[in-house]
């Protein structure tokens, strides 16, 4: 057997008509007899940090853990994190003391700022870079597209949203300066063209997906001739990642189908989009794996839903719009009702999990290799206070996070400390962000992997 140190390139695209396809981590993609370090699957370079927005804060009784130091039982509300909560870590008693005076367009703006949003209802708004931007700075400059953002709803809403407040606060997550929000992408198929679309303009893409069935089928013969230089591991690799995208470009196509054939109005709902929530958001996640796996970017933010969202979930039995319920003056009716919407957004989250965690890569999963925050910047909605936020960190970080565990602070601890933290350990080193004055202990250990 002749061994040689000829590999394909980590940032090979298979190119076609309106296409440019990456491809996930291959065997091929190794140089044989190289050190682990020295190649595309050095833990270091495949991490990924992401951060999922859960609107309008919990029900802390059915949020928190019973046990103080690990998730062996979970509440009732992280119930559905049952199969991956070896991956998790819930963190209770984390503060946000820049988003008061308590409000949504503060909840909002704060929770990836950590800074104090300006009071003004017009364009002269003034936040804070948030900490995504902070990594995709560093490890977002090699991929495709330095950092994702994407939503539920249609960002339609413009001037004064929240107590004098401009609408921007509340639409935006992401902020790659104090004065300029990044626009999250609600649309799946638009998403889907920005991470395979090969460029050029709407209306280039616009034709060129009218011109092809399917996105896979302008690269056909490229995949055939990639396939007939691949060991059996890789074909088997790649012929499961272009089924996973055959079949999320379906549920795009089905999506828009159903809407024409049936176009009742929603506002919160981008037209073309399927009509069940779960559904909407079960293929956002897919695209974030997706990215993920074919490495077209590192850095991802998801708004699950818009602060003071009028959404209802008729899937789940809950008919009363999110926002009222959430003021539920001690209602306990109305309170179990807010319980169940988030439980339900926790357990969409862990059903993504649960497919980074079986997606292969490297020496690990998609899920060993990439972190997650999932939380809220508003603690209790009744009274709209931003102390004892429901927080999740979910991944292994390439070996760094042991998880499986509930760390419970007796004072609060601010959640700038956390975002240093997460920053530290996708290699973004940074002695301070925001209002931090440290990390948060005991959330990182070494793994022996």
């Amino acid at each position: 057997m002749i061994v040689t140190k000829k590999s394909l390139p980590r940032r090979t695209f298979l190119r076609g008509m309106g296409t440019s396809l990456a491809l996930p981590l291959l065997d091929a993609m190794i140089p044989s007899m190289t050190a682990l370090a020295s190649t595309p699957a050095n833990p270091v370079q495949l991490r990924r940090l992401g951060f999922v927005y859960m609107p309008m804060g919990c029900d802390v009784s059915r949020w928190t853990p019973p046990g103080e130091q690990t998730l062996d039982e979970l509440s009732p509300t992280l119930q559905p994190l049952s199969r991956v909560k070896q991956q998790v870590t819930a963190i209770t008693n984390m503060e946000l003391q820049n988003a008061y005076p308590g409000t949504h367009a503060t909840s909002n703006a704060a929770f990836l700022s950590a800074a104090e949003a300006k009071r003004t209802e017009s364009s002269d708004y003034y936040l804070g870079t948030t900490v995504d931007q902070i990594a995709a700075q560093q490890i977002g400059q090699s991929t495709q597209l330095p950092s994702l953002e994407m939503s539920m709803d249609l960002l339609s809403v413009v001037g004064q949203c929240d107590n004098g407040y401009a609408c921007v606060y509340q639409n935006n997550l992401s902020w790659s300066s104090p004065t300029t929000p990044l626009p999250a992408e609600a649309h799946p198929r638009i998403v889907f063209e920005s991470l395979f679309g090969a460029g050029g303009s709407a209306a280039d893409r616009q034709a060129a997906i009218k011109k092809r069935a399917s996105l896979l089928d302008s690269v056909t013969a490229e995949i055939t001739r990639l396939q007939n230089t691949l060991g059996p591991q890789d074909r088997n690799k790649v012929d499961q990642y272009l089924q996973t995208i055959r079949e999320v470009e379906r549920r795009i196509q089905r999506a828009e189908v159903d809407v024409a054939e049936n176009p009742l109005p929603d506002l919160d709902r981008p037209v073309g989009v399927p009509v069940a929530y779960a559904d909407h958001a079960r293929l956002m996640f897919d695209l974030q794996l997706l990215a993920m796996q074919g490495d077209i970017t590192r850095v991802i933010t998801f708004q699950l839903a818009r602060e003071t969202s009028n959404r209802t979930y008729p899937e789940i039995g809950v008919n009363d719009p999110h926002h009222p319920l959430t003021h539920h003056g001690n209602n306990p009716k109305k309170i179990a009702k807010v319980a169940k919407i988030n439980q339900f957004h926790v357990s969409l989250f862990a059903e993504f999990l649960e497919k980074l965690q079986n997606t292969p890569e490297g020496n690990g999963s998609l899920l060993d290799h990439s972190l997650y925050l999932y939380g809220s910047g508003m603690g209790n909605p009744n009274v709209h206070d931003h102390t004892n936020l429901p927080i999740l960190v979910a991944g292994g970080a390439a070996g760094n996070m042991q998880g499986g565990r509930h760390i419970k602070f007796n004072h609060p601890k601010p959640l700038a400390d956390l975002h240093l933290t997460l920053l530290n350990k996708v290699g973004v080193k940074l002695d301070s962000f925001a209002d931090s004055q440290g990390h948060v202990e005991g959330l990182f250990e070494p793994l022996d992997v």
